[in-house]
């Protein structure tokens, strides 16, 4: 019985002891409550784990969209020309505002519409005719071809228009004869300003409109 009563005695003392040690030194509390319990670490892993997972994804879904990016804008420069229209000298085919996609090329023919650059700027206009052809205007603004008359039922009035060249007019190896759309309005291949356009200043040929969306169709 003593010494059941010594060891209980001895146990007791310990404990007293160690919380006072604990009362006077704090920083062991400290340290004793920052130890993280084995299921918080587990959770710390997994946090971790889908964090890290979630970065590659995300790197590797800005990676192909950084490619993608780059082959659009490729493409873009290199055979599908994006274009935005200004004016009105191609009305009613084409508004201001209009954006349209063009193809790059050289293989044209009568009503194609196509852009060129003329002094720095991209202007869109509709081909009329091509190398060697002739080309005649009468004063109602009919326009013949080689001879004959040509259709075009893109056109809401026709007219002679602003023009300086002497009519039956031949155009030059390697040049389009161009004219826009709205004909009272528009400056052209009509004026020696403008002349019959050369091939290594056009950008392509219109193939569609992608804006507005309630235009979408082809050129």
């Amino acid at each position: 019985m003593k010494t059941i009563c010594e060891s209980w005695e001895r146990n007791r003392r310990e404990t007293i002891n160690e919380g006072w040690n604990v009362k006077k030194n704090p920083k062991q509390v400290r340290e004793v409550r920052e130890i993280p319990s084995l299921e918080l670490l587990e959770k710390e892993r997994d946090r971790v784990k889908h964090n890290t997972k979630y970065r590659s994804t995300l790197q590797s879904t800005v990676g192909v969209l950084v490619v993608v990016a780059a082959i659009a804008i490729l493409a873009a420069t290199l055979w599908l020309p994006v274009l935005r229209i200004y004016g009105t000298s191609m009305t009613p085919t084409l508004e201001a505002g209009d954006i349209v996609l063009s193809l790059k090329g050289s293989d044209f023919k009568t009503g194609d519409v196509i852009a060129f650059y003329y002094n720095n700027k991209i202007l869109v206009k509709r081909v009329i005719a091509g190398p060697g052809d002739w080309v005649y205007i009468d004063d109602d603004g009919t326009v013949f071809v080689n001879g004959e008359e040509i259709v075009e039922p893109y056109l809401q009035d026709k007219a002679l228009g602003d023009t300086d060249l002497e009519y039956p007019y031949q155009v030059p190896e390697k040049r389009w004869f161009v004219m826009g759309d709205h004909r009272s309005v528009s400056m052209d291949s009509r004026t020696r300003a403008i002349g019959p356009v050369a091939e290594e200043q056009i950008v392509g040929k219109l193939k569609a409109r992608v804006w507005p969306f309630n235009k979408i169709g082809v050129v």
